[in-house]
């Protein structure tokens, strides 16, 4: 099914509520980083896109309706042209927050994916190493200044490109109102799914540690 939803999100925005939300407003299922673990084959396609070989999007989405979070943001280009009827959703976050939260959570285990334990969750790291540490942030995403240029020069970006009438600037604490009105859908009746805070994200990834006897993530 072609996309109708492209997320233009870099990690770290409320990506995981979104998705949430997103499902929850009938349009799932929705492709988030966690589909490189839920759905291992992902891997491997992903792994040939970090490479530059030609972009399968179709095969990529074929069972999903909306993207978000990395790896996909980093082709929202390519993924707003190709499927060319979705609308884009621009997620926007404090830089100042954004970093530090990336720095407590998914940065180190993208830096250190050589070591952890589970070759699942290696090669997923090291696919979003490349495509995110590397390829985004030419290698320099624990340096403050420069990784908030980049995410400044995103967004600007996206805005410059897209159509106003077809792009969301969004932000997750707007909640419910802003994103039904913009996929005219109604707003459910049930409190917005925040989610993966930062504390959220370090105790699940304690608690895997714990079980796994040490890197687990």
């Amino acid at each position: 099914m072609p996309l109708k939803i492209v997320g233009a999100a870099f990690g770290r925005t409320g990506t995981k509520s979104i998705k949430i939300a997103l499902e929850k407003l009938g349009f799932g299922p929705c492709h988030h980083m966690f589909e490189l673990h839920n759905n291992p084959d992902q891997i491997a396609l992903w792994r040939a896109v970090a490479r530059g070989e030609k972009s399968c999007w179709d095969k990529i989405f074929t069972d999903y309706q909306a993207s978000i979070d990395w790896p996909s943001a980093r082709y929202w280009r390519e993924l707003a042209e190709h499927f060319e009827n979705a609308k884009v959703l621009l997620t926007i976050r404090n830089e100042d927050s954004w970093f530090d939260s990336v720095q407590r959570t998914i940065y180190p285990i993208m830096r250190d994916h050589t070591s952890l334990q589970s070759s699942l969750r290696r090669e997923q790291a090291s696919v979003a190493h490349d495509i995110i540490v590397r390829q985004t942030f030419n290698g320099k995403m624990d340096d403050r200044s420069h990784a908030k240029q980049v995410y400044r020069n995103y967004i600007e970006e996206v805005r410059r490109t897209i159509k106003p009438e077809r792009l969301l600037n969004y932000s997750v604490t707007e909640g419910w109102g802003s994103l039904c009105a913009f996929l005219d859908v109604p707003v459910p009746d049930e409190p917005f799914p925040f989610t993966n805070t930062t504390q959220q994200f370090l105790d699940r990834r304690s608690r895997l540690e714990r079980t796994s006897g040490g890197h687990g993530v």
